[in-house]
């Protein structure tokens, strides 16, 4: 399934109220009506369409010791884009009715407050999370990619696949490693020169040593967010080489193989960026890469639920079903 990337009609006016699923417990999603919010000073209001699901709320789905509940209304929802429907005062440059994506955190929501700043705006007939697809293009661009450089991508979900086909562009030679034959395909789509089945460790450090006449990787991404991934990433890496982890390492500490890091005197670079500025600008060069064709999102945006099913969502996102590669939520 490909999920349509065709807008949403306007929402119709004059609801005085939003929905919003809140986490309540492991596994457990409820829908909560709450009153309107009206947005304050330099703040908009977006009426919300959709909300892509992200593989960092698998996390807090899956109940860990540090979680509370409820968890806020709308939260874990970070990749929204809908209708700009109010204006707060001091807002200038804005248009109610516009459509836009936004830097947000609570967007499994009908609604969301956001400052006016925080908004991309998505041409006419557009309509997709931009915010991942910054993810994407701000970690390509801290791992310092080149012209005939050997990468090796360990994880092809949405973000190891448009790092796949970002790679390849830039003229690098992908190694792309995965656990899903069918993700294996998608990575040969999006421009790896070679695959390899995600199975067994020492396998693929040999099989990667032999594809590098024994120099391995001058970068290796790891997209997965786990500690096996990660130690195998630290074995693919050159000496003098660049490991980029874009992984989501949430689920408690990590040992790392410090003495092999130290002997080949590697780079490591925590690609995700936390500074707004930083995310904003990724998701104005996002929705200028997809709207001139340079990223193609057909074949990645596979999933849609309704609000009500964000459970499903979510465990979908876990269990990974046939064809699965992102899910998006409605929230129209």
């Amino acid at each position: 399934m490909n999920v349509s990337l065709t807008p949403a009609r306007e929402r119709p006016a004059g609801s005085q109220s939003m929905r919003a699923a809140r986490l309540i417990g492991p596994g457990r999603i409820e829908i909560v009506s709450l009153p309107l919010p009206e947005p304050g000073p330099g703040e908009v209001r977006v009426a919300v369409e959709a909300c892509g699901v992200c593989a960092s709320n698998l996390g807090p789905w899956s109940a860990p010791d540090w979680m509370t509940y409820p968890t806020e209304p709308g939260g874990m929802g970070h990749e929204g884009w809908g209708i700009v429907e109010a204006l707060g005062p001091d807002v200038t440059g804005v248009t109610v009715g516009e459509r836009a994506a936004f830097l947000g955190q609570r967007s499994y929501a009908s609604h969301e407050i956001v400052p006016a700043t925080h908004l991309v705006p998505l041409p006419e007939g557009t309509a997709f999370p931009a915010e991942p697809v910054a993810c994407a293009l701000n970690i390509f661009r801290r791992s310092g990619i080149g012209r005939g450089d050997r990468v090796a991508i360990i994880g092809v979900g949405f973000l190891g696949a448009l790092l796949t086909r970002l790679a390849a562009d830039a003229g690098a030679e992908v190694i792309a490693i995965s656990r899903r034959e069918e993700t294996l395909a998608l990575a040969r789509r999006m421009g790896a020169a070679r695959t390899v089945p995600m199975i067994d460790h020492h396998e693929i450090v040999d099989e990667v040593r032999e594809l590098t006449n024994g120099s391995f990787c001058e970068v290796v991404i790891e997209a997965v967010g786990k500690q096996w991934p990660l130690d195998l990433a630290g074995e693919l890496v050159a000496e003098g080489g660049r490991l980029v982890i874009a992984g989501y390492h949430q689920d408690g500490p990590r040992q790392v193989n410090m003495q092999q890091w130290n002997w080949r005197g590697i780079d490591v670079v925590n690609a995700h960026e936390r500074r707004p500025e930083t995310y904003l600008r990724g998701m104005h060069e996002a929705v200028e890469a997809v709207q001139k064709g340079w990223i193609d999102l057909s074949g990645l945006l596979t999933h849609s639920y309704p609000l009500e099913d964000l459970a499903a969502a979510l465990d979908a996102t876990r269990d990974k079903p046939e064809g699965f590669v992102k899910a998006v939520v409605t929230c129209s």
